[in-house]
């Protein structure tokens, strides 16, 4: 069997879909789109390269890795170009030499099955040395084409069909086609062999195999995701604890509002226990691991940092793995000092840096009664609760 090198094409913009997150990393069911999008190509594919914006290099590498649904087939990681021919070439260009033929396919078409792509591949192979293929669904409506406002033609719509992908091609076909496009741009790779001259042979698509554009069509493939895994999995919830010792000689800080008191926590950084909690509990919810992982104590950079500078950087990480905070409910634990008055204070600071309204932060305080480090005065902990929901 010829060996078969994929790329994924996750570099779009995606303005028609509004949002802050581009729909390639928005999260459907529980993971990013253009992780579901892969799963039909790791089945047929001897290795695979993601191509994505050029400032989201990393954290489309780290998703993959994360999400583990390529199993032990090679992935790359590339920055992709201005166009999406420009996209494909860089892909194309990082696929090891001996690929024989070359699966396209777009993120944001996360339902196709791995039995479409088998089919594509196929028909390539019987197609010999300059083989093209692209799976097509019949158009299920009568077309019209319109002109200034008004129908002026209905089109026979036995001989119409909509292309879906992934697309195959032998690797000689694709590289010369995309090579002759020259200032030509193209909607699809097929539509570069076309203009090549070449001929485009087509398979049996997947009424299922739908393109994800507008953010009408991200709510709907969630509710489908979601589904399939049986929950509402845009929204997620994580939980968050820390403890520090109490010590003389150090700014006691709670949620970034300095408390006088005669002890402070003892911590690499401002050691603001409830702040740590929060950041931890919003990190667990999008399966980012833990403070310590982003922030290692040992690191210079961090030391006496204010916490609240960290969790703003918790919040573009969440914001990266295409969430939104939605909320926080943290709790304080300590004898001493009173920290009721200092309550509103804290809130307003968590919701700024948050972005989320005051009434979705809580902040509480409690004692244990005089029993363990807490209660003799040891030390404080704190617990936190955190939600966030898939970003529109």
């Amino acid at each position: 069997m010829a060996r078969v090198g994929a790329i994924l094409v996750a570099a779009g913009a995606s303005t028609r879909a509004g949002g802050g997150t581009a729909k390639q990393f928005q999260v459907l069911g529980v993971e990013p789109m253009f992780v579901h999008a892969l799963k039909c190509l790791v089945p047929v594919a001897d290795e695979i390269v993601v191509v994505a914006p050029a400032d989201a290099v990393e954290t489309a590498r780290g998703l993959v890795l994360e999400s583990g649904v390529c199993g032990t087939v090679p992935v790359g990681v590339v920055a992709g170009g201005a166009r999406r021919q420009d996209s494909v070439a860089r892909g194309l260009a990082a696929l090891r030499g001996d690929m024989e033929v070359v699966l396209v396919h777009d993120a944001a078409r996360p339902f196709a099955s791995a039995e479409l792509a088998r089919r594509v591949v196929e028909a390539v192979v019987v197609g010999g040395e300059r083989g093209a293929v692209v799976p097509v669904v019949s158009v299920p409506d009568t077309v019209k084409r319109v002109d200034a406002g008004a129908v002026v033609a209905t089109l026979d719509r036995s001989v119409l069909g909509l292309v879906q992908t992934p697309q195959g091609f032998t690797r000689a076909t694709l590289a010369d086609a995309l090579a002759a496009l020259g200032d030509a741009v193209v909607t699809d790779d097929a539509q570069a062999v076309e203009l090549a001259g070449g001929r485009v042979a087509v398979v049996e698509g997947e009424p299922g195999n739908v393109k994800v554009t507008t953010g009408a069509d991200l709510e709907t493939a969630r509710l489908r995701l979601g589904a399939a895994v049986g929950l509402d999995a845009s929204v997620r919830v994580g939980i968050g604890y820390d403890l520090h010792r109490l010590v003389p000689g150090r700014r006691l800080v709670l949620c970034g509002v300095e408390v006088p008191f005669e002890k402070g926590l003892e911590g690499h950084s401002d050691a603001d226990v409830a702040t740590h909690a929060v950041m931890d509990a919003l990190l667990g919810a999008v399966a980012a691991g833990d403070i310590g992982q982003h922030f290692p104590p040992g690191d210079p950079a961090y030391r006496g940092i204010s916490s609240l500078v960290l969790l703003e950087r918790v919040v573009e990480i969440v914001r990266t793995r295409g969430f939104a905070v939605r909320f926080v409910d943290v709790v304080i634990v300590a004898e001493k000092p009173r920290l009721a008055p200092f309550i509103p204070q804290m809130r307003q600071k968590l919701a700024r840096v948050l972005g989320v309204p005051l009434g979705a932060v809580s902040v509480k305080a409690t004692t244990t009664e005089g029993m363990g480090p807490e209660g003799t005065g040891e030390a404080m902990s704190a617990r936190a609760v955190g939600g966030v929901r898939a970003a529109r």
